[in-house]
C-alpha cells in the first residue's frame, strides 16, 4: 500500500450526537500523540440557523451531516491508526473494510461542503509580483515554469504565461498550485 503524503480531506462516521466530542477528542489526541504534522483540521459540518421559540429568536448550529466529521490529514499508517481509534469514531467513509485505507474526498466535494457551511477557503498570500517566474506544483501543468501576468489576492488566483507546445499560453491557477522560483 503506497502512502499518500499530501493533505487530503476524509469523512469519519461517528456515533450520532457525538460529532463535537469526536472533534474535541481528535484535536487533543493529535497533540498528545505528536501528530500535528499529519492531522490538521477537524470540522463538524454545520450551519447557523435562526430558530424562533416562544416569540424569541436565537441562532442555533444545525449539523449538515449528522453523524459525520471531516478531517484533513496526511494518510500515514500512524495517522490512520490515531484517527480511527479515537473514541466516538466508528470508521472512515470510503474504506472497503479488511484494513483498507479510505478514499479521500474530491476537491469539488470539499468545496461543496465548505460552501454549504458558508466558509470561504482561506488563501495563503503569494509572495510574488507580476513578472516573477513560478513553478507549477499541482494540477495538469505540474512541473512547468510560468511568468506571472496577473495576481488576484481576493480570489487566491494567479494568471501566468507558460510554454505549451512551443507557444506561450495563458493559464489561471490557484495560489496553492504554484511556488515562486527563488533566485
Amino acid at each position: 500500500m503506497v502512502e499518500t503524503l499530501e493533505r487530503q480531506w476524509y469523512v469519519l462516521h461517528t456515533y450520532s450526537g457525538y460529532e463535537n466530542k469526536v472533534k474535541t477528542n481528535l484535536d487533543s489526541r493529535k497533540e498528545s500523540m505528536g501528530m500535528e504534522d499529519y492531522i490538521f483540521d477537524v470540522i463538524v459540518p454545520e450551519t447557523e440557523e435562526l430558530e424562533v421559540k416562544n416569540d424569541k429568536e436565537k441562532i442555533v448550529n444545525e449539523k449538515i451531516f449528522p453523524g459525520y466529521v471531516l478531517v484533513q490529514m496526511i494518510m500515514t499508517d500512524q495517522a490512520w491508526y490515531v484517527v480511527r481509534n479515537t473514541p466516538g469514531v466508528t470508521g472512515f467513509i470510503g474504506s472497503h473494510g479488511q484494513g483498507s485505507k479510505p478514499t479521500p474526498l474530491l476537491p469539488e466535494e470539499v468545496d461543496s461542503v465548505m460552501a454549504a457551511m458558508g466558509v470561504k477557503e482561506k488563501y495563503k498570500e503569494l509572495d510574488s509580483n507580476v513578472g516573477d517566474s513560478i513553478t507549477i506544483i499541482d494540477g495538469a501543468f505540474k512541473g512547468l515554469v510560468g511568468k506571472i501576468t496577473e495576481i488576484d489576492n481576493e480570489k487566491g488566483k494567479v494568471k501566468a504565461d507558460i510554454d505549451m507546445f512551443g507557444r506561450e499560453t495563458s493559464t489561471e491557477l490557484d495560489f496553492h498550485q504554484v511556488k515562486p522560483i527563488e533566485l
